[in-house]
């Protein structure tokens, strides 16, 4: 069946993807943006993602052991309700996926979680979509149901499991030996440097000579001796070559398969449960080449966050973007400047005389300052935040305590951006 085509007076202002980067841009335009149009009621938002739920996606590598772990009100967040409290024609939710950009064309088809398509034209464009992980368990690769079941799969493993092995050594493959590791073999004692003769054995593969490579040796040694105490080992300065069976820990049919792991230098690893954590894919197939740059990310203009090669009133933010590093902090910088800078271009295309306007366009700076926190079991972790080391209490305290559950209801409500900035 051909898809409809959907075009209407409104000026529709869509974003692609329902996490950070996407549900506070709706809020802030929505708040700051949208009411100080002319003909405010011509615009409305509209999020189309492929889950119906937002989540707290750093607090997954503690999060798939147990529903126990966080309070799963707190964890999982229905999307369409955080947005009850604004004009009803204002915003709109489309649960489903997007197949097709056609950015000359301005419209974007949609296919729903019915199996409906639709095609929507755009006033403009925000390409929120974020990245996909190698392994199903820590993120939402698709929707909350699927996520929900490779939890459940994984955790009915779990009890037998006496050999892990997890493939990458930054912050979520870290993390999640951390976490397994207190899991299922507890601490070693104050005066030990290791815990002796581990329960389940868990390895963790490096490519790199140290694990957490955006972090300085000293807090990456520390990272070690703490996941010494949980009983995880460390291969550093090889690769995993070759997974056999090809899909065992990607898929979610294979998400519990033993697995056989051949090293770069031939070694072997044989794993009950094998966890691949080797960074992200960004979420970029429905887009063409030609807006993308040699990693797969959308080519996005650093300062303004405008996705130039596309079109006006074309933008991206987020994992799914190239104007800084993967980070959550780094989205959150980003939202006042993206959509100052939407705001500017809506009022110019309304008929608004540039001088009119306060200044030029808000410009985006990335803060390269040496930042990161890992927390490795429940009670201790390393980290830095602009450049100064933390200690192990405050990596508790701001981020392993909780995996900041603590912040997301004021930015899932929008609270977060209730003045802006």
């Amino acid at each position: 069946m051909a898809p409809n085509t959907t075009f209407g007076p409104q000026k529709r202002i869509i974003i692609i993807g329902g996490s950070y980067g996407g549900v506070s841009t709706a809020h802030y335009l929505l708040k700051h943006a949208i009411p100080q149009l002319p003909e405010t009621k011509l615009y409305q938002i509209i999020i189309v993602s492929a889950s119906s739920q937002v989540i707290c996606r750093p607090a997954c590598p503690r999060a798939l052991i147990s529903d126990n772990m966080f309070p799963q009100e707190k964890l999982f967040v229905s999307i369409p309700k955080l947005f009850e409290h604004y004009p009803k024609d204002s915003f709109r939710f489309i649960h489903g996926s997007v197949t097709e950009l056609h950015h000359s064309g301005r419209t974007i088809s949609v296919t729903g979680i019915t199996g409906a398509s639709e095609k929507l034209d755009f006033h403009a464009l925000v390409i929120a979509t974020g990245a996909s992980t190698p392994s199903p368990l820590h993120g939402l690769n698709r929707d909350e149901e699927f996520l929900r079941a490779n939890w459940t799969d994984f955790r009915k493993a779990l009890p037998t499991a006496k050999r892990i092995v997890i493939a990458g050594a930054g912050p979520v493959g870290i993390e999640t030996a951390g976490e397994l590791g207190e899991h299922l073999n507890g601490r070693a004692g104050w005066f030990s440097s290791k815990l002796v003769n581990p329960t389940v054995t868990i390895i963790v593969v490096s490519a790199g000579p140290k694990i957490l490579p955006a972090l300085r040796p000293a807090i990456a040694k520390k990272a070690e001796n703490y996941l010494a105490k949980v009983g995880v080992t460390l291969l550093k300065n090889v690769r995993v070559k070759i997974v056999i069976p090809q899909d065992a820990g990607t898929d979610s049919a294979s998400i519990t398969t033993k697995a056989t792991l051949t090293l770069e230098d031939g070694k072997t690893l044989d794993a009950d449960l094998y966890i691949p954590a080797t960074g992200t894919i960004p979420n970029t197939r429905f887009i063409k080449q030609e807006l993308l740059t040699a990693d797969g990310r959308v080519d996005t203009n650093p300062s303004t966050l405008r996705v130039d090669k596309a079109g006006p009133r074309i933008y991206a933010v987020g994992d799914v973007a190239s104007y800084a590093r993967p980070a959550i902090h780094l989205i959150l910088n980003s939202i006042p400047v993206l959509c100052a800078n939407i705001k500017r271009d809506l009022m110019l295309d309304a008929g608004k005389a540039e001088s009119s306007l306060n200044g030029e366009d808000r410009t985006f700076k990335e803060d390269t300052r040496e930042t990161q926190m890992v927390p490795i079991g429940k009670s201790k972790g390393v980290g830095a935040a602009m450049g100064y080391r933390l200690p192990s209490f405050l990596v508790w305290l701001i981020k392993g305590r909780d995996y900041w559950l603590w912040t997301t209801g004021g930015l899932w409500s929008g609270k977060q951006w209730a003045k802006a900035s």
